[in-house]
């Protein structure tokens, strides 16, 4: 049985405790962005107690279920595993948001950007040395929530919002993925841990598909659904595959899986190939010609 109050977190139980609804396991990513700065004009990082206090006393009513601190590794938790928070914009009548699965564990980082700490300036989330994320992943998996996110990882603050993925899938969900809410955050939000780092964009800004990795994730078996992915560079494909519209949206979960393979060999149809040619299987001809189109880069 996963433990309602994360093991090594300090607890500080604010009470209102109410059930979810149940359905797919999930969990959000939120940063406290208390602060606007900018890289010109960066700002002090708001103090760790200060939010605390804030959570557990006049703010309760926007409490997450942790606040983590990325600069030192301590994390606070107001409500057990098992209860909604309300973090989330919940309009009445509307789409389910804190209570929309069997967990809804929410997670606000102390962070915003071009924030400053000791002297040192961080733009991103990822950029902080994300002291204390390896207990906070381990302890939010052993609540069912799988190490995927259905919208995508957040790598910068555009919205992102479809309500019959998050209705449907378990994962994690940036604040800037969840129907009903205009936030845009967290911005970036770490790797997994275990899973292999996601493609960084080279000087370009442009992301890069290693051929043989993609190859190999789509000859193998499609793992259940649900498991992480094999190789982060699915997804940039199956984005360029919805963008030529040849696979749904809700399906590009970052497995190269059946309906991957079909929706590639319809590209390569597209492409001029056919027979065995067109098996479904990426050649260096026609990923490259994909990611021309679609804005990434091929390597061998």
């Amino acid at each position: 049985m996963p433990e309602l109050w994360m093991p090594g977190a300090q607890r500080l139980d604010i009470g209102d405790h109410a059930p979810t609804d149940g359905g797919p396991p999930k969990a959000l990513a939120h940063i406290t962005w208390d602060v606007n700065a900018t890289a010109k004009a960066p700002k002090d990082l708001v103090p760790y107690e200060r939010l605390r206090s804030y959570f557990s006393g006049g703010g309760k009513a926007t409490a997450p279920h942790v606040l983590w601190d990325p600069f030192t590794g301590r994390i606070v938790q107001f409500l057990p595993a098992n209860s909604r928070s309300k973090s989330l914009a919940d309009k009445p009548g509307g789409t389910r948001t804190n209570r929309a699965g069997k967990v809804v564990l929410q997670v606000e980082a102390l962070f915003f950007p071009h924030c400053r700490v000791d002297g040192k300036v961080y733009a991103k989330l990822t950029d902080t040395p994300c002291e204390g994320w390896a207990e906070l992943n381990a302890w939010v998996r052993s609540w069912g929530v799988p190490d995927v996110w259905p919208m995508g990882r957040p790598v910068d603050f555009a919205s992102r919002r479809s309500e019959s993925v998050w209705r449907e899938q378990a994962g994690w969900y940036a604040h800037a993925h969840v129907p009903e809410n205009d936030h845009q955050d967290p911005g970036s939000w770490p790797s997994f841990v275990g899973a292999e780092p996601e493609p960084e964009p080279p000087a370009t800004g442009r992301p890069v598909v290693d051929l043989s990795k993609l190859i190999a994730a789509a000859e193998a078996d499609p793992p259940k659904k649900g498991t992480p992915v094999s190789y982060p560079g699915v997804k940039v494909v199956e984005a360029a595959l919805v963008k030529e519209g040849l696979l749904a949206r809700s399906l590009a979960d970052g497995h190269f899986g059946e309906a991957t393979v079909d929706a590639y060999e319809l590209w390569q149809r597209r492409c001029g190939w056919s027979g065995k040619a067109a098996d479904g299987i990426p050649g260096k001809s026609s990923l490259t010609k994909l990611g021309k189109r679609r804005g990434f880069d091929v390597k061998e």
